[in-house]
């Protein structure tokens, strides 16, 4: 942070009109690219209060945009023009800045330490009012709508397969199919190799998640699958890419939604 970027100077005011309370946070740093990313975490602490203490203290080198309560209060502790410090070593489509292009979002859930707690209605509500507010200033696509969890697979599983993504999608936020149904059949999993294997990471890379393209499904792969499940095939998570998973992959990459064409 450079001395004329302060918190109280770039916080001055909520840049969204869905804020309730601002807590400016010291942690942030200049962006180097623009916005193309809204980025949903689960602050896995005990509660609201601690994470907010958590992310504002200089020492923790961590912080975020906005906090939603259980109870659908809407704190912001970052500007959104900020490089809020929430995302951590993540990679997304080949870049591994995703801090830089994103707008991070904390969600107050104990998250799995705490046995993954139901996320309340009146606070996911506020999710939505607040994620379709900044979709709708920075023209985020609704396949960049992730999870922490997306961007960081081998360190993170937030905000968890518990979180209500189908809700949010019909409201129109994010990207999302019907889970594949399909029961039996070929699986893949950890210890396998082929050329199976490698159309499968070739899959997950063309959807975005950061994977080496080789054909042996190794510990990475089997992280990379399980954060996929946690989000778009929650009805188990286990790192086997089952005919379920790989359907329901080959769905969201056949119904991706596309960059507009520039204009004349």
């Amino acid at each position: 942070m450079t001395p004329e970027m302060t918190a109280p100077d770039l916080l001055a005011a909520p840049d969204s009109p869905k804020v309730d309370v601002l807590a400016p946070s010291p942690n942030f740093g200049p962006r180097k690219a623009a916005v193309d990313m809204l980025v949903l975490h689960y602050t896995g602490m005990a509660g609201a209060d601690a994470a907010i203490a958590l992310l504002k203290e200089p020492g923790s080198q961590v912080s975020c945009h906005y906090l939603v309560r259980e109870d659908g209060t809407v704190v912001q502790m970052v500007a959104e023009a900020a490089r809020a410090w929430h995302a951590g070593i993540s990679a997304w489509e080949g870049v591994t800045d995703t801090n830089s292009r994103s707008i991070g979002i904390e969600i107050a859930n104990g998250g799995h330490d705490f046995g993954l707690p139901d996320y309340p209605d009146a606070q996911i509500a506020a999710v939505i009012a607040l994620c379709a507010d900044i979709i709708a200033r920075h023209a985020i696509r609704a396949d960049r709508v992730l999870a922490h969890s997306d961007v960081a697979p081998a360190r993170k599983s937030d905000p968890g397969e518990k979180f209500p993504w189908p809700r949010l999608h019909a409201a129109g936020i994010g990207h999302l199919v019907p889970e594949a149904q399909s029961e039996g059949g070929r699986f893949l999993m950890l210890g396998d190799a082929g050329q199976p294997v490698a159309a499968l990471k070739a899959m997950l890379a063309l959807y975005g998640y950061d994977i080496a393209l080789h054909d042996a499904y190794d510990a990475q792969t089997q992280q990379v699958v399980a954060a996929f499940q946690r989000h778009f095939r929650p009805s188990r998570v286990d790192g086997v890419a089952d005919a379920a998973t790989i359907l329901t992959l080959r769905a969201l990459i056949a119904s991706r939604p596309q960059d507009a064409p520039p204009t004349a």
